[in-house]
């Protein structure tokens, strides 16, 4: 049972703000990780909840929203950046991860609500990878940061541009292939072709020998 099954309706009457708005995500991120999009409802996530469908209407306008609400907040536990102690092994294990999640459940998801969302911008917006202050680039400075601390970059390669470009190139193997999954030949391509040449092209680096980290 979860911490959200758990909730007594006794008790929604002295959540307040946060609180009850962090019992609600949790509710809805259940029925939509269980049902899926198609089967997320204000009823089904009110009654998990222990709160009526009032008070979840207060804070998103309908089910869709709340939707994609519940998605980041499952999504957000993947953003946490690696650390395998090399900035190859990061950025390798990384952009697998977001590969494999493209293809597992949350993909699913992910497709479902893309395709739930249609014509409203602001809903789009939500879902895009760089919501929430651009939390998939802030993983990937991350990743440089330690790589400069542990001096295998310089401090130059820390800039958004570097950061956001593995996970691009990643969406346009998406677009290009029409499937939802890369090979991992591609992935270790952009990493050793792309992303470590870009890192390392940035200041008086360029050129150097630097760990290759694994595999």
């Amino acid at each position: 049972m979860t911490p959200a099954e758990g909730v007594r309706p006794a008790a929604a009457g002295r959540r307040r703000g946060t609180e009850l708005e962090e019992a609600i995500l949790a509710a809805a991120a259940a029925v939509l990780t269980e049902d899926g999009v198609a089967g997320l409802t204000m009823e089904k996530v009110a009654r998990r909840a222990g709160t009526n469908k009032n008070t979840l209407y207060r804070r998103w306008p309908n089910r869709l929203a709340l939707a994609v609400a519940a998605y980041r907040r499952l999504a957000a536990d993947r953003t946490a950046p690696p650390d395998t102690g090399s900035l190859r092994g990061d950025a390798l294990a990384l952009l697998r991860r977001a590969d494999s999640s493209w293809a597992s459940p949350m993909g699913e998801i992910l497709r479902g609500l893309l395709a739930a969302a249609g014509g409203a911008p602001e809903l789009l917006a939500e879902l895009r990878p760089d919501a929430d202050g651009n939390a998939v680039d802030a993983a990937w400075l991350t990743l440089i940061g330690r790589a400069v601390a542990r001096g295998e970059a310089r401090p130059e390669a820390l800039h958004p541009r570097v950061a956001s470009a593995p996970t691009a190139l990643l969406r346009n193997e998406y677009v290009t292939r029409g499937v939802p999954a890369v090979p991992d030949a591609v992935l270790v391509e952009i990493v050793d072709e792309v992303f470590l040449p870009l890192v390392r092209g940035r200041g008086p680096m360029a050129g150097r020998t630097l760990p290759e980290g694994p595999a």
